[in-house]
This record gives structure tokens, C-alpha cells and sequence, in this order.
């Protein structure tokens, strides 16, 4: 009469132990997975027009940075997947897409189902301009107040609230920055991407220049012969971001107002940034 509850007994032990075993591998497998950082660049278009968003995996662990090649990546838009691919040896992936309406959407990029890496994603902006649509070009310079120091980056005074104004009804906004030798312009482009919807600046798209003063100029002769030719005012903090825009005769804002000397004869100067709107 006691042997059926031992017989209990013993198939729950049993039980307990398989589910105990099945537990501890399932966590042994996804230990062994890689942690990843996914970076994505914004991407730039018309509305019907397709547009290739770029994304780069990277390791997180000891060799951090290093490219994540052979890995599924997916492209989510509106919470559904609208486009897969494969990273390369270096761990970039491109994904393509054809946004229907125009505006700034937030995208994401995700690791799909992958045996070797574990979860990961990224967020981008996809802009879908009409090309007649005037766009300024702002240099992110001008929107750090660097009296705050450099770990500070608080935003320049009004600077948030003079580009919602200004892009609420009229300009369409680029946001441009430099990047240094050796420095990872996706990884760049995310930082500026995320500081500026932390200090609430309108969403626009996001571009990091490559080393060098011919890099911006270069940039906007790309943008002219893509047919982006609305792409003719700048406002920015130095004297390198003005020359650009007025060497192709187009106008440029510089503010706060610079050092004596060092603004280009042609550029016009907003002491800060409650006076943009009465220059342009």
C-alpha cells in the first residue's frame, strides 16, 4: 500500500529534475550567445521612392567593435517586418524599403533568428521628403553650448524651440556633423540622433561627415546632383560650415556670433538663436 506514493514520489522527482535540466541548458545556450550592438544610419528619400537603410552589427564583448558577418537582420517598420538581409564580413547590412507617406518615421532594425548572437536593436529615422520641400541644413555645433563644457552638451539657449518653429510649417531640417579620424560615424550618428530627441529638437535626418574641410562641400554637391536642390541654406558655428554654402552662392547663417575675423565676408551673424528667423 505505500508503494504508489513512492511511485508519486519518484516521477516527481523525475519531473522536477528534467524540467531543472531543460532550464539550465536553455540558459547555457543563450549564455553562450554573443552580445551585440546594432547601429543604423537614417535613411533619405521621396515619398514611392526606395531607400536603402544601412546597419551595422558589432560585437560588445572583449573585441568590442569588431563586425558581426553572416548574421539575419530585420527592418521593422510600423511593428512589421518590411525587409530582411544578411550582414557581410564587416558586419553591415543593407536593407531596402519604399515609404508611401512623407514625414520622419522612426524605424527599427532587429537580429532575427540567429543561433550565434543574441537579441539586439536599433532605431532609425526614415525621411521621406518631396524634393521641392525647402530644407536648411543646421551644423550640430551651433546647438551645443559649449560655455557648459565639453560632458555637459546642454543645447544652445532657444535653439530647440527656434527649429521646431522654424520646420513646423516650411524647412525641412538635415543635421550635420564632422566626424574625427578613426571614429565610427554610425556609431556618431546614433549619439547625435539620441541628444537631440533628448533636448526635444524636431526629427530630421542625421548625416556624419567624413575627416576633413572639403567633406561638407563635397556633401552638398552630392545632394544637388541627387536632386535635393533645395539644399541651399546652412546655418552653423564655424567658418569651414559657412564657406561651404556661400562658395556654391548659397546663403549661410553663422551663430552665436563668432570671434572677430572669423566670419566669411558673405555670412550673415545671429548673435543667438532668437534671431535666425530674421535672417533668413
Amino acid at each position: 500500500m505505500f508503494m504508489r506514493p513512492m511511485m508519486c514520489l519518484f516521477r516527481g522527482a523525475c519531473l522536477l529534475s528534467c524540467l531543472a535540466l531543460s532550464f539550465s541548458t536553455h540558459n547555457s545556450l543563450a549564455a553562450d550567445k554573443a552580445a551585440a550592438i546594432l547601429l543604423v544610419k537614417d535613411g533619405l528619400t521621396s515619398p514611392n521612392q526606395p531607400v536603402t537603410i544601412e546597419a551595422k552589427l558589432v560585437s560588445k564583448g572583449l573585441v568590442a567593435n569588431a563586425g558581426l558577418g553572416g548574421e539575419p537582420l530585420e527592418l521593422v517598420v510600423n511593428g512589421q517586418v518590411a525587409a530582411t538581409a544578411m550582414t557581410g564580413g564587416d558586419g553591415k547590412a543593407f536593407l531596402s524599403y519604399t515609404p508611401k507617406a512623407q514625414g520622419v518615421s522612426p524605424v527599427q532594425v532587429r537580429v532575427g533568428d540567429s543561433p550565434r548572437v543574441g537579441p539586439a536593436e536599433g532605431q532609425a529615422n526614415l525621411v521621406a521628403w518631396e524634393r521641392r520641400n525647402p530644407i536648411v541644413v543646421i551644423e550640430w555645433a551651433a546647438l551645443v553650448d559649449e560655455s557648459q563644457g565639453e560632458s555637459d552638451r546642454s543645447p544652445m539657449p532657444d535653439a530647440a524651440e527656434e527649429l521646431v518653429k522654424l520646420t513646423q510649417f516650411y524647412y525641412r531640417v538635415i543635421y550635420v556633423a564632422p566626424s574625427a579620424p578613426g571614429e565610427d560615424g554610425v556609431h556618431k550618428q546614433a549619439t547625435i540622433r539620441d541628444w537631440l530627441k533628448a533636448h526635444q529638437f524636431p526629427p530630421g535626418y542625421v548625416v556624419v561627415l567624413p575627416p576633413g574641410e572639403q567633406a561638407l562641400g563635397a556633401q552638398i554637391d552630392a545632394w544637388q546632383s541627387a536632386g535635393w536642390r533645395t539644399v541651399k541654406t546652412g546655418i552653423g558655428r564655424t567658418k569651414a560650415f559657412a564657406e561651404a554654402f556661400l562658395q556654391r552662392r548659397f546663403e549661410a547663417v553663422m551663430v552665436p556670433e563668432p570671434a572677430k575675423g572669423e566670419a566669411p565676408r558673405k555670412a550673415k551673424i545671429a548673435k543667438e538663436w532668437k534671431e535666425i528667423r530674421k535672417k533668413l
